[in-house]
């Protein structure tokens, strides 16, 4: 088993995954909403400021949006279907859950990436440690 190496020595193994979350992951990443694209045109190939994030990556039984290993940062974006008690209920357990594996997950509308998206990157960058886009 390989894993990605990050700061501090922490790693997210590379490991298979159960075919049917693997199928599921790819299907999002062809299938991405406009918010997601967008985001990801910022943070694909280390474009914010060095930055490596994965994306719609399986943990924990999850498939997580975006995931930063190094900063131990997963960024998840929602939609409408977030906002009802049961959509919150269900994003509060799956945050629980993945805090007590060491994750923060930062949350946004998809309406604050397409109108937003300067905002989110710098959210982004203040979560990890770097509030200055170029340095």
């Amino acid at each position: 088993m390989s894993s990605q190496k990050t700061e501090g020595g922490s790693a997210v193994p590379h490991h298979p995954f159960p075919d049917g979350q693997r199928r599921n992951a790819r299907r999002l990443r062809s299938g991405m909403t406009d918010a997601e694209r967008l985001l990801w045109s910022r943070l694909r190939a280390h474009r914010l400021n060095g930055l490596s994030f994965r994306r719609q990556l399986p943990l924990a039984g999850f498939i997580v949006d975006f995931a930063c290993a190094e900063h131990r940062l997963i960024i998840e974006l929602d939609g409408s279907q977030h906002g009802d008690a049961l959509g919150l209920q269900a994003d509060q357990a799956r945050d629980q859950r993945l805090a007590a594996m060491g994750w923060r997950v930062c949350r946004f509308w998809n309406a604050e990436v397409l109108g937003e998206i300067d905002t989110v990157c710098r959210t982004i960058l203040s979560a990890c440690g770097r509030e200055n886009p170029n340095g």
